[in-house]
């Protein structure tokens, strides 16, 4: 009989250890590798101990810095491809590089991240392997300083608290690993444990951290006690979800209406600490900033530079991973993702769908303006100038600011470039791709964006100066923003207590970066209306960040997006009306049921059959 090795990655303890980069963190890109060092000689200083925390910043980010592409799952963003890996296999890339496929669709995806399985699992090992050397050196008490290696054992404790969160909110029940695996035989053989026990592990992680952390990092890219503390909140605020609205393909998990208000209080308790505690504020205060004319692009929001290296340390950054930039092997790729081939031939996996238009109220009565009307300018005389047509560029005018630093329409313009310079403005135009344009008596080459088929794109992420290629970027992507605790904040005490003064005060706080005006009264009045409030910031403001599709599942909300079982389906169009994708046509109960949890791989089933299989994929 054929001996099967595990596919979780416990050999990430072996490999090379990347280094982490950031602005301001240069001197860590020359940190020695703890993997290449035999132990006799290593993890023995707190410089050995330091280099060990950086290995693992560099192994985890790769598990959250491409998040975005979960929002694929949901109901405002398109998600084409992924890129080809560079950091291993990033995220959820592994299984469309061995598939051919995406699992990032609305529907159908919950089987396809058997590679983000055993990836995640390697994080727990990476962070397992610094938790255990650190805890050594703190007993053995000679050449350190204790409160160093505490605060580098938080650090560990809150990345594998990260990574078995995530692992709970896609499996429920897990396997757990509290130490370093060495050897394959000591996974074969592990049961799935529930996820009450675990969710009580992360509870420690994140409480040990807290207490070790310092109150504000010293270094871009490293984790202080809001980031621990705000993650704790989010835990138990996903605790209660699951409590309130049950998670039923969760055969082991029983929902308690007790549990959840006792978690929506915890939550809501740890994400005021983070709002009162450390001096924290929105970039830039929250200003709106200058939304520039229509068509033009050299004056933008506020809110479009919270997503370019000028945000990186700043405040509202609760939590960060830190990228090296050129010449590191560290940089981010958000501009190969998010802009077209006119950006250094970037490949435009990301899009915004034709929907996420309507989303963005009026500046000047504060609610919904009237929806968009899609139209074709090659068959419709007036599409250009008609009211509301989505192809009229004053159909966009008064509007959200963060919609113009969000996504582009038919003349807005970016900035090309090619070899590392800039090629001038680039307008978009909707399948017209790379072609002369003449506006103003001025001719233009249209942004070449042929992976776009809704007529949008975004500008969120997209750089607007010339100097770094498409995969060499060094933002510092955030996991964990202000903006979210204040509405997280605002849905826990929602829930327990119903529409408080303080938690709308930080919903028109939110509200105020897009230039809108206060909540009215009727967005405030009843539970129910504000968290619609809640939801509808949370689609605008974190639009791109990876937060839709696991907010829609712990929720239960998939249905009322999209349509019950056995419905005909739900088509996404773009501005000039052409159907483009349908999804959940005739979709049975047990299929929606697995949009709600993942599948375990069967791959891991094979090798040890003390996995149980979640109750939808029986």
């Amino acid at each position: 009989m054929k001996k099967y090795t595990s596919t979780i990655r416990i050999m990430t303890v072996l490999a090379g250890m990347a280094m982490l980069g950031g602005s301001c963190t240069k001197h860590l890109l020359d940190q020695p590798s703890s993997m290449e060092v035999d132990k006799e000689v290593f993890w023995k200083t707190d410089a050995d101990a330091l280099a060990g925390i950086m290995g693992a910043y560099a192994d985890v980010r790769p598990l959250f810095d491409r998040d975005y592409y979960f929002d694929g799952q949901g109901e405002y963003v398109r998600v084409r491809g992924v890129s080809a890996a560079k950091d291993d296999l990033q995220n959820g890339g592994a299984y469309a590089v061995n598939t051919g496929s995406s699992g990032f669709s609305p529907s159908g995806f919950g089987q396809q991240f058997d590679a983000m399985y055993k990836y995640l699992y390697g994080g727990v090992n990476r962070t397992n392997y610094v938790i255990d050397n650190v805890r050594k050196m703190l007993a053995s008490g000679s050449n350190v300083s204790v409160p160093k290696l505490e605060r580098i054992l938080g650090e560990a404790r809150l990345l594998r608290g990260m990574v078995y969160f995530r692992l709970i909110s896609m499996w429920g029940d897990v396997p757990y690993l509290g130490h370093t695996v060495t050897s394959n035989d000591e996974v074969v053989s592990l049961s799935r444990m529930p996820i009450a026990q675990i969710k009580d592990s992360i509870m420690a992680d994140f409480t040990y951290a807290i207490d070790k952390l310092p109150a504000r990092s010293d270094q871009v890219g490293r984790a202080a006690k809001p980031a621990a503390l705000a993650f704790r909140g989010k835990l138990q605020l996903y605790w209660a979800s699951w409590n309130k609205n049950g998670w039923p393909e969760l055969s082991t998990f029983k929902p308690s209406t007790a549990v959840a208000t006792a978690a929506y209080q915890g939550a809501a308790d740890d994400f005021r600490h983070v709002i009162n505690d450390f001096g924290l504020d929105l970039f830039r205060g929250g200003a709106p900033g200058v939304v520039g004319r229509l068509g033009r692009a050299d004056t933008l929001p506020n809110y479009y530079y919270l997503f370019t290296p000028v945000a990186n340390g700043d405040g509202e950054m609760v939590m960060a991973f830190a990228h090296g930039g050129i010449g590191t092997f560290q940089g981010e790729e958000l501009m190969r993702d998010f802009a077209g081939r006119s950006h250094e031939g970037s490949q435009c996996w990301v899009t915004p769908r034709y929907e996420i238009a309507d989303r963005y109220q009026s500046t000047i009565t504060g609610d919904f303006a009237p929806k968009m009307i899609p139209l074709n300018p090659s068959t419709v005389a007036d599409a250009r100038t008609r009211l509301n047509s989505a192809v009229n560029p004053q159909s966009y005018a008064n509007r959200d600011y963060r919609m113009k630093a969000s996504i582009m329409w038919d003349y807005e313009v970016s900035v090309g470039m090619a070899s590392l310079k800039s090629t001038g403005w680039v307008p978009f135009i909707y399948k017209t791709w790379a072609q002369p344009f003449v506006i103003d008596g001025e001719t233009f080459l249209t942004y070449n964006t042929d992976g776009s088929n809704s007529g949008y794109v975004f500008r969120k992420f997209l750089r607007n100066y010339a100097g770094q290629g498409r995969s060499d970027g060094d933002y510092a992507f955030p996991v964990m923003r202000l903006a979210d605790v204040f509405l997280m904040y605002a849905e826990a005490t929602n829930e327990v207590n119903g529409p408080q003064a303080d938690a709308i005060a930080l919903v028109n706080r939110v509200r105020l970066r897009g230039n809108l005006p206060p909540l009215a009264g009727s967005k405030t009045g009843t539970k129910d209306a504000f968290f619609a409030a809640i939801e509808q910031e949370r689609i605008v403001e974190l639009l791109g960040e990876g937060h839709r599709s696991f907010d829609v599942r712990r929720w239960r909300t998939l249905e009322k997006n999209w349509n019950p079982p056995g419905g005909p389906g739900v088509w996404r169009i773009d501005t000039w009306g052409a159907q483009q994708q349908r999804y959940f046509q005739n979709t049975n109960d047990r299929a929606m049921q697995q949009c709600y949890i993942f599948k375990i791989p069967q791959s891991e089933r094979d090798r040890n059959p003390n996995l149980t299989q979640n109750t939808p994929w029986m």
